[in-house]
């Protein structure tokens, strides 16, 4: 059970590091800091809101495609090879698939969220810790569809791992 966790995490590095992207490089890049809805509403609200900016979609994609280059990599050691369930032959589009994937995921709950008038930054639970996971696992399925085993492992570690991940940058001040 721990190693279909692990594997199954593994599997996700590219959409994990895509979701934290857009909080990593909020200081860089500013011309990019433009909400995608250009503010925009849809019944009296936001469509998606202010933080969801170009910035965030450009350096989600970028990091999604590097954590897989970064696996490529390493999928030439044997431990890693044991622990990858995806060969990452295409690499480029994975990463491209699980950053996109994650920060439309990530988009569509925020509209939804807008639309039930729950304000940005306040919690929208399971559907924050979930958004990006499902949305990055749906654009994958071009390349890689996992057995419903592994879906099921990613979504339940997937959901903890994000609130304590939370957590902790709530505690350090990111």
């Amino acid at each position: 059970m721990i190693e279909l966790i692990i594997k199954s995490m593994y599997l996700m590095l590219p959409a994990y590091f895509a979701n934290m992207a857009p909080v990593i490089m909020r200081r860089c890049c500013s011309f990019l800091a433009k909400p995608i809805d250009r503010g925009r509403s849809y019944k009296g609200r936001p469509l998606l809101g202010p933080h969801k900016t170009y910035r965030g979609l450009f350096f989600a994609v970028v990091f999604g495609i590097a954590v897989a280059g970064i696996q490529r990599y390493l999928v030439r050691y044997d431990y890693f090879t044991s622990l990858s369930l995806y060969t990452y032959d295409n690499w480029i589009m994975f990463g491209f698939l699980l950053g996109l994937g994650a920060i439309f995921g990530d988009a569509v709950k925020s509209f939804f969220k807008r639309r039930a008038g729950i304000p940005s930054g306040k919690p929208f639970v399971p559907f924050d810790q979930l958004d990006f996971v499902v949305g990055s696992m749906l654009f994958s399925f071009v390349l890689y569809v996992p057995s419903l085993e592994v879906i099921g492992a990613i979504i339940v570690s997937s959901f903890m791992a994000d609130i304590i991940v939370n957590h902790v940058s709530f505690y350090l001040g990111i």
